[in-house]
């Protein structure tokens, strides 16, 4: 006798979120790429994001890989790489990606070239940031022109950078907004326990030094150099000054020769990378960046939200970050004179400190935080997946919007 057996078929759960395929170049240790790596995990409940990866995967995107989320290597190639282009494409018809969310200007041209002629995948353009020196560039200009379309979202971090956008891509100024980056306040409001002296123990700082951080890659655009000479310029006036530098990068030997040449090495240190900025902020008195270029840096919104006092170079984003004399100090870029005198300032009015500091944490709070960031793209991406923004016309149609959209949660 032949006895039936049943057999259990499984079916794999439908996903019936929309997916979104991030643009980027590489997802080392950056701004734009913590902000990625926080956008997949934190808006996962509504949406299904995948990352394009154009030059390398990087250490946030391998942890991403190891954490089940789909990081796909492009491996472009110098100039306009049209391979790379489809390899986009393919990527994104693979996963079903309903929008190409590019970050930076590079991945947002490969995401317009990646339509051909008859695409209609909507395109988010989000610049975190402008190379130094920014200068117009007509070529670009006419390009983004030509593959521009309605359905596309045009986002600078700032407004500087979005002045930059337009001054300098060619991009119409009614089609781009502002959300601001956003750090999560939270985490940074509590440090360890005891976070404040075990680190002043680890670097061999007293209780009573005056410890300035710098938290930034080893890069000349960063300006460590503007950093080493306000040090070695204030010191005579601050016992006890101490600088920690907070970063790896390839001016680490030019850094550490001028140590040597000036004598700093007893007040300046060089930490490498750290993961623990919620506690290196809570043993510090001031926070410090003299880049000469900047977009809107998240140290300096991580230094604000954890009550510290600012002082900087007034380059790009900066100034909409801090307010001069009410949040920190801001000085021209190399004016290693001025930063010191601030130094100077804020170490002999202790009580200025503090009320800087409070109303830093107040602004960051009100303007910067990591979910009114996210709620901002949330509601961009709900608008876009609408059918009557899909449209396939081509160019600058105007469109009535806020420049500041972060203030109100996304868009006015």
């Amino acid at each position: 006798m032949i006895q039936a057996t049943t057999t259990r078929l499984r079916i794999a759960p439908v996903d019936h979120r929309p997916t979104i395929c991030h643009v980027i170049h590489a997802l080392g240790v950056g701004g734009a790429e913590v902000l990625v790596d926080q956008m997949l995990r934190l808006l996962s409940d509504e949406f299904r994001c995948v990352v394009a990866v154009l030059d390398e995967i990087g250490e946030i995107g391998e942890r991403l890989q190891r954490d089940g989320f789909t990081v796909r290597f492009l491996n472009r190639q110098r100039g306009i790489d049209r391979g790379c282009a489809k390899r986009l494409r393919e990527f994104a018809d693979q996963e079903g990606a309903e929008i190409l969310h590019a970050h930076q200007y590079t991945p947002f041209f490969q995401s317009m070239l990646s339509r051909g002629f008859f695409g209609r995948r909507p395109v988010m353009f989000t610049e975190h940031g402008r190379h130094f020196p920014d200068h117009p560039s007509r070529k670009r200009a006419i390009v983004n022109r030509l593959l521009l379309r309605n359905c596309d979202r045009l986002f600078g971090c700032g407004g500087a950078v979005r002045q930059a956008l337009i001054d300098n891509e060619g991009l119409p100024q009614e089609r781009i907004e502002v959300i601001y980056n956003g750090v999560d306040l939270a985490s940074l409001s509590k440090p360890t326990t005891g976070a404040r002296e075990h680190i002043r123990r680890e670097f061999h700082f007293a209780e009573t030094d005056f410890v300035a951080v710098l938290v930034a890659r080893l890069h000349e655009l960063k300006d460590h150099q503007t950093a080493l000479r306000a040090v070695d310029a204030a010191r005579k006036a601050i016992p006890g000054l101490r600088l920690l530098l907070v970063g790896d990068g390839n001016e680490r030997p030019a850094i550490e020769q001028t140590l040597r040449t000036r004598g700093l090495e007893d007040c300046v240190t060089l930490a490498g990378t750290r993961k623990d900025v919620a506690d290196l902020l809570a043993a510090s008195d001031v926070f410090m960046m003299t880049s000469i270029s900047e977009g809107i840096p998240l140290t300096i919104i991580e230094a604000m939200a954890a009550r510290r006092p600012v002082v900087a170079t007034a380059v790009g984003g900066l100034p909409e970050l801090v307010e001069h004399g009410v949040t920190g100090f801001l000085a021209p870029a190399r004016d290693d004179a001025q930063l010191a005198a601030s130094l100077i300032e804020l170490y002999r009015r202790p009580e200025l400190r503090e009320r800087m500091a409070n109303v830093a944490a107040k602004r960051a709070d009100g303007k910067f935080s990591l979910d009114g960031m996210l709620n901002g793209y949330r509601n961009v991406y709900r608008e876009v997946l609408q059918p009557k923004h899909r449209g396939f016309s081509f160019g600058l149609g105007r469109r009535d919007v806020s420049s500041n959209a972060a203030e109100n949660g996304g868009r006015s």
